[in-house]
């Protein structure tokens, strides 16, 4: 996804100020992180000093930044917005208060620091503060045409990770290890941050988010790689393989077998108007009739963007209907406490018609 244009800023802005103003929240304030990036294409750096965005529903936005960040702040999209420098020795948080002095109800984004919260809280006495995080996942949870381009390269360049997963599995080697050599090909292959490492073998492949240990893989063990980055652009790639050294046993290839068709199932059922729940019951529904749904430990599926987990979750009660353009992943599992795990994950995009895989590696036990 390219940089924001000053129009497209704009125009999410003005959506934000249209939804605070239906749900009757006077402004929102968003602290740098992914909402933050998504409303106004600044990557601010999340630090102690208050940098902070207002939208109030009236369609009116500004950027309060610290002296320092003042060039980085209009050398972004954000660049056109009316900024207010503060100086070290200034308090931002009245100044916060002070261009909003008649709010009662402000909405703060779900990442702000706790510090923040309550140094705004005093500098406000009289607003209410509430979470501004289901306002604007109504505007993030569907992908515009650019964001699912975006996300189809993620997809695109993890899996090019993934390609190279087997030549690293050697009985002998420790999971740090491989971890390590993922590692230096998720940036090698476009990403600009290794967001996760899961190199999970043998019983280790019990524990969904084990990471890595100093365990020496052995012939005969599957090996759970679930891997994820973050791209120039911000949007993030994950994405599940299991891997076999050698035969794992018929009592694991039964299990993989069906994992196999309950994740095709799950992936096939995804189209418009379809529930989330519906999607999670679909996966798991498959895995409890062939009496592995005890060892499915975990929701079917997380939404992803500039996070690697937000909304949509694909999750049981959660009844919101699916919409063309959300993303998310499907990534049903099974894990034996003592013996091994297996977990398949592709990101997809709703469609039209379907669902829209981002991920083409093989979905076959990969034995090497």
């Amino acid at each position: 996804m390219r940089d924001m244009t000053a129009e497209q800023v704009d125009a999410r802005l003005s959506g934000v100020a249209r939804l605070a103003a239906e749900v009757g929240v006077d402004a929102v304030l968003v602290t740098p992180g992914p909402d933050m990036r998504y409303l106004t294409g600044y990557d601010a750096v999340p630090l102690e000093r208050l940098t902070c965005l207002i939208v109030t529903d009236g369609g009116g936005a500004h950027l309060v930044v610290p002296r320092l960040e003042l060039l980085a702040a209009e050398a972004s999209p954000a660049g056109h917005l009316p900024m207010h420098p503060w100086t070290e020795t200034d308090d931002p948080y009245d100044l916060v208060a002070s261009l909003l002095p008649d709010a009662s109800v402000v909405a703060l984004d779900n990442h702000m620091w706790a510090e923040k919260v309550l140094r705004l809280r005093r500098a406000m006495p009289d607003s209410v503060q509430t979470l501004a995080g289901d306002l604007l996942d109504r505007m993030r949870i569907v992908k515009t045409p650019d964001e699912r381009d975006a996300l189809a390269r993620a997809g695109e360049a993890i899996d090019r990770v993934h390609a190279q997963v087997a030549s690293l599995l050697r009985p002998g080697r420790t999971e740090r290890e491989v971890a390590a050599n993922i590692a230096d090909l998720i940036i090698a292959e476009g990403h600009v941050r290794v967001d996760f490492v899961i190199v999970a073998s043998g019983p280790n492949g019990a524990s969904p988010h084990h990471e890595v240990s100093d365990r020496v893989l052995e012939r005969g063990d599957a090996v759970v790689v679930d891997i994820g980055g973050t791209m120039p652009d911000g949007y993030r790639s994950d994405c599940t393989r299991t891997y076999a050294l050698g035969d794992p046993g018929t009592d694991f290839l039964s299990r993989y077998a069906v994992l196999q068709r309950a994740q095709e199932a799950a992936v096939s059922a995804v189209r418009p108007g379809l529930t989330c729940a519906a999607v999670d019951s679909t996966a798991r529904d498959l895995l409890a009739a062939e009496g592995l749904g005890d060892l499915f430990l975990h929701r079917t599926g997380h939404g992803i963007g500039l996070e690697t987990h937000e909304a949509p979750y694909i999750v049981q009660g959660n009844d919101l209907p699916l919409e063309v353009g959300m993303a998310f992943s499907v990534e049903p599992g099974f894990y034996l406490e003592g013996r091994f795990g297996a977990r398949i994950e592709d990101i997809v995009i709703v469609d039209h018609d379907g669902a829209r895989v981002l991920n083409r590696q093989t979905r076959d036990l990969v034995i090497v």
